[in-house]
């Protein structure tokens, strides 16, 4: 393995490694669920502490993020699908609480649930 491959995490020929990859595909199967960085090492075989420096490396990003960022794209399509109440949808993509959820949202999304809801609608009627 290459000094590059090596220090971004992936192995032979750029490919995620395998314990990453197992991480990955279950939180994004399982996002809707309750995830800790404990559970989701379990599912990759691997130590929280080895999971968190090597998922950071290779993603980019720390645990807690990469979930927060699954769990705000499935939001920000169910807002453009359905007219469901706001406080339904957080809980339905996994979000503990709606403060959470609203503060996430916020950060993400530079808006509101709410607003990024009404500039979708906007949007469509523009079109």
């Amino acid at each position: 393995m290459s000094t590059a491959e090596t220090e971004n995490g992936t192995g032979q020929n750029g490919a995620e490694p395998a314990d990453v990859w197992k991480a990955r595909r279950f939180i994004e199967e399982n996002s809707t669920d309750e995830l800790s960085l404990a559970k989701v090492a379990r599912v990759a075989n691997i130590s929280p502490t080895h999971l968190s420096e090597k998922f950071k490396r290779v993603t980019g990003m720390n645990f807690v993020d990469y979930v927060a960022r699954r769990r705000f794209a499935n939001a920000c399509r169910l807002l453009q699908e359905n007219d469901r109440p706001v406080s339904e949808i957080a809980f339905e993509v996994g979000f503990q609480s709606l403060s959470q959820f609203n503060r996430v949202f916020k950060r993400l999304g530079g808006k509101s649930p709410r607003a990024y809801r009404l500039s979708k609608v906007t949007e469509e009627i523009i079109r």
